[in-house]
């Protein structure tokens, strides 16, 4: 088939290429694709060449981290009734539906740092009486059990006598593992039922991290009398049974 197409000039050992169909450009316009295109009037191509041109951005995609930081800076920074930030610096403690502050955050309020904006704090100490005679935080109040923190903040509830200024409640325990954390829900609970949402009597909670366990050994000048009488001290093993009764 090569020998039809070989000159008699040349040389039989060179033998001409085989020639191959130039293909255009798809996207470069030709004088008849052009006089196609203008003589059809109103078509698609031609509309949409006189509409402006739309940019598309490039959308980002947020990592899961990043989702989460977003969640928590929403409304889970905002007190109860959501009027407000928090007002008090928090923590990371155990219970990540809590607000936590620090031993050093807890003596800023003592010592009056935020009194243009606190009129009253309450200091909840959640610990049996025993644990709450052998040392405490000055001007916390005992409400071990929930009969007792129900009658002293829900039934004659603390107002505001400055609407300007702010109601906080911070519980604590020995370590504030479990009863502070505890008590903090029910008064939330509670506050929640008697209230048409989202409005609440103490919309501000915290807890105390680390309880009186924490706090004592860096701040005894802030405790009456100054001294630490852990739950399971060994002269009230009995207190201790009937208190536990009594929580159950």
């Amino acid at each position: 088939c090569r020998q039809l197409f070989r000159s008699p000039s040349m040389p039989s050992s060179v033998i001409r290429p085989i020639l191959k169909r130039i293909d255009r450009p798809q996207d470069r316009d030709t004088p008849v694709k052009t006089k196609r295109r203008r003589s059809v009037a109103g078509t698609p191509s031609e509309e949409a060449a006189g509409e402006p041109v739309a940019w598309l951005l490039r959308s980002r995609s947020f990592s899961h981290e990043e989702i989460e930081n977003l969640l928590a800076n929403d409304h889970q920074e905002l007190i109860g009734d959501f009027s407000k930030a928090y007002l008090l610096q928090t923590v990371e403690g155990k219970h990540q539906d809590l607000k936590y502050i620090s031993p050093e955050m807890m003596v800023a309020v003592l010592t009056g740092q935020f009194s243009s904006l606190i009129e009253s704090c309450v200091i909840v100490d959640c610990r049996y009486p025993y644990e709450y005679e052998g040392g405490h935080i000055k001007g916390a109040v005992n409400l071990p059990m929930e009969q007792d923190v129900e009658d002293f903040l829900l039934k004659k509830p603390i107002v505001p006598f400055d609407a300007s200024k702010r109601v906080i409640v911070i519980f604590h325990c020995e370590f504030s593992s479990e009863r502070g954390p505890r008590m903090c829900r029910f008064v939330r609970e509670k506050d929640r039922a008697c209230n048409e949402y989202p409005h609440l009597h103490y919309p501000e909670l915290y807890v105390l991290k680390g309880g009186y366990r924490e706090f004592f050994p860096q701040y005894q000048t802030h405790c009456e009398p100054q001294d630490y009488r852990p739950m399971h001290h060994e002269d009230f093993k009995e207190d201790l049974r009937k208190f536990r009764l009594k929580s159950r």
